[in-house]
């Protein structure tokens, strides 16, 4: 299983990818499963913004496409723009739909270029549950 070092640098490797001519703020994302998957994604902007697709969402949907079928463990999110790039709202959200009751592990880039950790349940404390 890859360690929190290995998923940070498969993100980096994924924000290489990334297509934002608009903003200008590549990310990727790299995605560990239970039975030792993982899945990459890069964000991918449109010029009408509301259809651009963030690096975790692309990553998660690349994990459903491949019909994975064990449970999400932990997210590395880069971008070179930044450190600690923490996920938007709606990011949030999806890794809390598909923790199902999980408290999945965030992997970010601190200021000293080491690896640091949130889990979704304490930056996102009130998300939206049906189930």
């Amino acid at each position: 299983m890859l360690s929190n070092n290995e998923l940070l640098e498969k993100a980096k490797e994924a924000s290489k990818k990334a297509y934002c001519p608009y903003s200008k703020f590549p990310v990727g994302a790299c995605i560990l499963y239970e039975n030792g998957n993982i899945y990459t994604g890069c964000n991918v902007e449109n010029s009408s913004f509301g259809l651009s697709l963030c690096a975790e969402r692309n990553a998660m949907s690349n994990a459903i496409n491949s019909g994975e079928q064990s449970q999400l463990i932990k997210i590395a999110i880069y971008s070179p723009n930044t450190t600690k790039c923490f996920p938007c709202g709606a990011c949030r959200q999806w890794v809390q739909e598909f923790s199902f009751g999980n408290n999945i592990e965030i992997i970010l880039e601190d200021d000293n270029k080491n690896c640091c950790s949130y889990f979704i349940n304490d930056i996102f404390p009130y998300s939206f549950k049906l189930i």
